[in-house]
């Protein structure tokens, strides 16, 4: 039996332990849901990083190419990054990838045929990380920069409603007259 062939026979197990292993990075209540709420709508969270697990899966035991892999990867980083996560808690479940495998092949490590695909395998799955890591710091750059026009608008707002207020509060005076008591006031009259 080849390595892929392994692989996708024991690949339920090595989903479910991924899932879990990924369900343990968030808080026990969340984490629950995630895992019982079998429904996409009620649970698209859940459903979306599940089936960017299993497409990952499917495209690294058919060698895609990297593009056809990033966008399942995008699906899932782009969740990760967007939630409380530390950019290395964001990350870290394309190396758990790499531990669930290694679980259901522990009685075949030993091999040296199959420790080479394994490491082979392995490498991929680092490959993987560093994408993950573009991935995440597009989209932290497009959520700062989200924030940045935010607070640009919110600031030519207030500048905004400060001159209509300016110019409603001193509307009736004449210029002349506004420079003439700030002539005084600064004589001190």
């Amino acid at each position: 039996m080849s390595f892929n062939e392994f692989l996708s026979e024991k690949k339920p197990a090595i989903l479910k332990k991924w899932f879990d292993a990924i369900l343990d990075t968030y808080p026990a209540d969340t984490a629950n849901f995630l895992k019982k709420q079998k429904d996409r709508f009620a649970n698209p969270v859940g459903s979306t990083i599940y089936s960017g697990m299993d497409s990952l899966l499917n495209s690294l035991l058919n060698d895609d190419d990297a593009d056809a892999i990033s966008k399942y990867l995008d699906d899932i980083v782009r969740i990760r990054a967007v939630q409380d996560f530390t950019p290395s808690q964001s990350l870290a479940f394309v190396f758990s990838l790499k531990d669930a495998v290694r679980e259901e092949a522990a009685s075949k490590i030993n091999s040296p045929d199959f420790s080479a695909k394994l490491i082979a395998f392995e490498r991929r799955v680092d490959a993987l990380a560093l994408a993950a890591f573009d991935i995440y710091m597009k989209c932290r750059e497009k959520i700062y920069d989200l924030k940045a026009n935010e607070l640009r608008n919110m600031t030519v707002k207030l500048v905004e409603r400060a001159n209509l207020i300016f110019e409603a509060r001193y509307r009736d005076i004449d210029l002349k007259d506004l420079v003439l008591e700030g002539n005084k006031s600064e004589r001190g009259e």
